[in-house]
């Protein structure tokens, strides 16, 4: 994820890295000084241990310097620590093979790193925005959600999503004549192509055209242009706050077509934020006549889960079922998380969300 807009002077939440600690098994001891008086068996056993946890040491501490020399605040002692008042007490951690790039771009901080189980992992503003193993879970859900919510999307629009991965996923629809991606920082697009392929392939697409520049900017100067729009944003604090009020709402809701869907995220998930999703829905219907909530699960996302606004400028629209569906064949071939079932599954909420988000 990324965003499509000009930071604003919003006050950010202080962050912090902790740092692991490691423990180390204690070797038997041995005098050596009359090893005959040793059991052999003994001797051999002492001797090997020691040489294995000596190999073992070397090995660990090669493993912290194949980093090189770049380093950054968020990784200590071959770990990677996403900490945040966003989600107080608690921390997501990543082991870090080797760090690939660190940069100051004009107006975030971008890290990528290539984890040990994970893949490649894009970090901005020292939040994961994506890592090669588990970003079709939310590429696919963002996307798709609103895709398959609207008869014939013919043109699309992306804010934000400088990585690709929701262009990537809609040329997947045969129907889409055209995709624009807007995203403001161009290091973002450019690193993406260099580290993440998979991904950022749908930036080269033939249907798809991308845009460096301001995302509001952009939206003021189309008027009833665009069957989808999917903002694919940052999270709601700092630069990326406006993206989760209304005006921009209104924006998109003016840039839409008629029958126009919409996807944004939607203020991460209801364990940590669920005032922040009901402020955001509030908002929402205030614009637009059809607004949900859906959610979709990633690991490498806080408590694992992050949601979506779906709205749309149709009042009779049910976005909560897909208007357009694939055959079970279809789907395993063109998705790896999204099908017609989990687009329904997605608004079911738990109980206590439900009756908040009423």
């Amino acid at each position: 994820m990324s965003l499509g807009i000009k930071p604003l002077k919003l006050p950010l939440h202080p962050s912090g890295v902790r740092r692991p600690g490691f423990s180390q098994s204690p070797l038997p001891f041995f005098p050596v000084t009359t090893p005959s008086k040793i059991p052999l068996s003994l001797w051999k056993f002492s001797t090997g241990l020691l040489f294995r946890n000596l190999s073992r040491t070397r090995s660990c501490r090669a493993h912290y310097t194949k980093m090189g020399e770049i380093v950054h605040p968020t990784i200590q002692d071959g770990w990677f620590r996403e900490v945040s008042e966003m989600w107080p007490g608690q921390a997501m951690t990543l082991r870090v093979k080797k760090i690939l790039h660190h940069e100051k771009s004009k107006y975030q901080d971008v890290l990528i790193f290539e984890s040990t189980d994970y893949g490649n992992v894009l970090v901005l503003d020292n939040v994961i925005q994506c890592t090669e193993r588990d970003e079709f879970a939310y590429q696919e859900m963002i996307t798709h959600l609103a895709m398959n919510s609207h008869p014939n999307p013919k043109k699309v629009l992306v804010i934000g999503g400088g990585d690709g991965g929701v262009l990537r996923e809609v040329v997947k629809h045969d129907c889409v004549e055209e995709a624009i991606l807007c995203d403001i920082d161009e290091a973002v697009i450019r690193l993406s192509k260099q580290y993440l392929p998979h991904m950022s392939k749908g930036l080269d697409h033939p249907k798809s055209r991308v845009h460096v520049g301001d995302g509001f900017k952009f939206l003021e100067d189309y008027k009833n242009e665009f069957d989808v729009i999917i903002t694919d944003s940052s999270d709601p604090e700092g630069p990326a706050e406006s993206l989760f009020q209304k005006p921009y709402f209104e924006l998109l809701f003016g840039a839409l077509k008629e029958g126009g869907v919409i996807t944004t995220q939607g203020s991460e998930n209801q364990w940590l934020h669920l005032q922040l999703i009901t402020d955001l829905k509030k908002s929402c219907r205030e614009v637009f006549p059809t607004v949900e909530y859906a959610y979709t699960t990633i690991p490498t996302y806080p408590s694992g889960q992050i949601g979506f606004m779906v709205c749309s400028k149709d009042a009779n629209r049910d976005v909560s079922k897909p208007l357009r569906t694939a055959s079970d064949e279809e789907e395993q071939k063109m998705y790896r998380y999204y099908n017609k079932r989990i687009h329904e599954a997605s608004f079911v909420l738990p109980t206590f969300a439900a009756t908040a988000l009423k």
